[in-house]
């Protein structure tokens, strides 16, 4: 093939080259619309370069006096004018036009443009009009000719068209004079045919391969945005694709819609990862965004926002439409998921704000939808919750709340009370309970209902949670070898690392005898059952510290509990003694519980007596200790010391029940 090609004319050459240049441009459409727009992006050039080649002509039809160069000239104005009409009236930019539509009218004038200018130069050279008329036309075409490559190179078929049709009737009028100077001059014309087709075709590589490159770069930087936006696990919009959906969503609503966001969160699915697996937890992942695509209206945004939370943002008509719409987005994700033959069942808590009732911008549309969820999961999980004004509030007050906790722990603001726990046979005090109260130095006397609770949310607890044991511990050191210290503990203390460590330390510090601390503990410590629940109970009965199950009967009560763990004790809850559904029922549990105990040998405490009749009722149904206003009142630890010392003054019970 190499020999095969050394063996062609120059043209041959040339026309080889340009078809394979044209049979490989494969590049896209709109690649293509590029080049050509570039045919069209300078019009007053191409004005400039056709009123040029006009007035040259008509000066060789004055100067020549020729008929026919006149009536070339007529020709060449009216293509010239109809190029110059065409390329100020026709846009690229217009969809209207397709690519080839504008390369073809254009094709059509710079071919019969370039055909009659360079007909009309090889006229003056066949007529002999004179030298100067000669070399206007001449160098006018050339210069074209040449000009043109440079300016269409983006069309390399369309410039090297116009070039060869414009040189073309100069060299057949040089060949038909054929004297020595025009046969130099048509040997000029052969030789810088192929040095403009070579340029023209360089410069047209370049072109194309810049704007290829350009166009590549574009689709990988397009592709880099989607992935960049894009959940891997689920095929959602991601945080990043959520705000930019957002962000465009609140540019584009109308005065009279509403923006929902909804932020939905799987109630623990920590668990299923933690039992199952992380792959297991992303294929149920995949499955329920694909269940909430499918239930968002169509022109939502579906985002995982993380973990196991999800946030939907549409436009709705009313707040019936978002309500109605939180149903069934609930509805499906507690459809079951099947994995390997397993149903599994997931629930979530859902929180809702809306634009504009709920917020403004981005930013504040998402943080009352977060303290909407919030509210959702506080008040018990698997339930919807709409943002209120009254949830920002309490934030404010939980906030300020936990920034004044952690000062008044480090000021000692706080203080530790006692209240006793009777043996209602005796009517002796057989322990104390811990209480924390805080006397705020401005609001007075906190509730431990305000704080405790905040105490919990934000991690406080587990400062506080030592302090008291460590505090009490001291104070217990004081008592009677007898008398036992009873602690309530926090599941996230509990779970907390290092927490077995902070009440052994609490106990060292106080010099405390370890069986005489009893740590009470509540239902809601076993719903998630973590190892390091068991660790930690574990390791403290080891050391001799007791354990007491609070509230018995109000939460998730199972009798696995008692028979998993060493209870030494059980409080029956309170809203069995003196609640408002106290009655034959609640004497009937009462009884069942304090049988139970007597069977294991357990103490029975009835939480909250307040009159005699409901310490007889309890003691009547056996239940072996009682706690309540009616003995005491939590009291400061000096006063715990004089009911202590009250006792040992008076060998009968300090107040008998008859």
């Amino acid at each position: 093939m190499t020999r095969g090609m050394a063996t062609l004319s120059p043209f041959q050459k040339f026309k080889r080259t340009l078809f394979r240049f044209r049979r490989k441009d494969d590049l896209s459409e709109r690649v293509k619309r590029t080049l050509v727009r570039t045919l069209y992006t300078q019009p007053t050039s191409l004005a400039i370069g056709a009123i040029n080649g006009i007035v040259s002509s008509c000066v060789a039809a004055l100067v020549s006096g020729s008929t026919l160069i006149f009536g070339l000239c007529i020709v060449l104005t009216v293509i010239g004018v109809a190029r110059i009409i065409a390329a100020f009236g026709l846009s690229p930019d217009n969809s209207g036009h397709s690519t080839r539509q504008l390369e073809g009218i254009y094709e059509i004038g710079a071919f019969s443009y370039a055909f009659v200018l360079g007909t009309i130069a090889a006229t003056t050279l066949v007529l002999d009009v004179g030298a100067p008329v000669e070399v206007l036309m001449i160098a006018n075409s050339t210069c074209y000719g040449v000009g043109i490559c440079a300016r269409n190179a983006g069309r390399p078929a369309i410039a090297l068209g116009q070039l060869g049709l414009v040189l073309a009737p100069i060299l057949a009028a040089s060949l038909y004079i054929a004297s020595v100077p025009f046969l130099f001059l048509a040997a000029n014309i052969l030789l810088l045919l192929p040095a403009m087709a070579s340029i023209t075709l360089n410069v047209f590589k370049v072109l194309r391969d810049s704007i290829g490159s350009a166009e590549t770069s574009g689709r990988l930087a397009e592709k880099m945005r989607i992935l960049a936006r894009t959940d891997v696990v689920t095929g959602l919009a991601n945080r990043a694709g959520l705000n930019h959906d957002l962000a465009e969503k609140l540019m584009d609503v109308a005065d009279d819609k509403i923006i929902a966001l909804i932020w939905l969160d799987l109630d623990r699915f920590k668990e299923v990862n933690d039992l199952l697996g992380h792959p297991v937890g992303d294929r149920v992942l995949a499955e329920i965004a694909q269940r909430l695509s499918e239930v968002s209206p169509e022109s939502a945004t579906v985002s995982r926002f993380g973990g196991d939370e999800f946030i939907i943002v549409t436009e709705v008509k009313d707040r019936l439409e978002v309500e109605r719409l939180a149903s069934e987005l609930h509805a499906e994700i507690m459809r079951p998921v099947r994995l390997d033959g397993d149903l599994m069942q997931i629930h979530a808590s859902i929180g809702i704000a809306m634009l504009p009732l709920d917020g403004t911008d981005a930013d504040t549309l998402m943080q009352n939808a977060d303290l909407a969820l919030y509210h959702a999961k506080a008040n018990g999980r698997r339930q919807t919750c709409f943002y209120d004004a009254t949830m920002s509030r309490d934030l404010v007050r939980r906030r300020e709340i936990e920034a004044e906790l952690r000062a008044a722990i480090m000021k000692h603001e706080l203080s530790i009370f006692f209240q006793p726990i009777i043996d209602l046979e005796t009517g002796r005090i057989r322990a104390f309970e811990a209480l924390v109260r805080w006397f705020h130095p401005q609001k007075g006397e906190l509730r431990p209902d305000e704080f405790i609770p905040v105490a919990e949310e934000t991690g406080v607890i587990i400062t506080l949670g030592n302090w008291i044991t460590a505090q009490a511990a001291k104070a217990a050191k004081q008592w009677p070898e007898d008398i036992t210290l009873a602690v309530n503990l926090s599941p996230l203390q509990i779970k907390a690392p290092g927490a077995a460590l902070g009440i052994i330390n609490a106990l060292r510090e106080a010099d405390l005898d370890p069986s005489r601390l009893e740590l009470e503990v509540t239902e809601s410590l076993f719903i998630d059952d973590h190892d390091s629940t068991g660790n930690f109970i574990e390791e403290l009965s080891a050391i001799g510290v007791r354990f007491a199950l609070d509230d018995f009967g109000t939460g998730y009560s199972s009798l696995g509990y008692i028979q998993k763990y060493p209870f030494s004790k059980i409080k029956v809850d309170r809203s069995f003694v003196s609640g408002p559904d106290v009655g034959k029922k609640t004497d009937a549990i009462i009884h069942a519980v304090a049988e139970l105990g007597s069977k294991l040998e357990m103490d029975i405490v009835a939480e909250g007596l307040e009159t005699v009749e409901q310490v007889r009722s309890v003691r009547a149904a056996g239940c072996t200790m009682g706690q309540g206003y009616y003995f005491s009142r939590a009291v400061p630890d000096y006063l715990a010391v004089m009911l202590l010392s009250d006792e040992e003054e008076d060998l009968n019970p300090r107040r008998k029940v008859s």
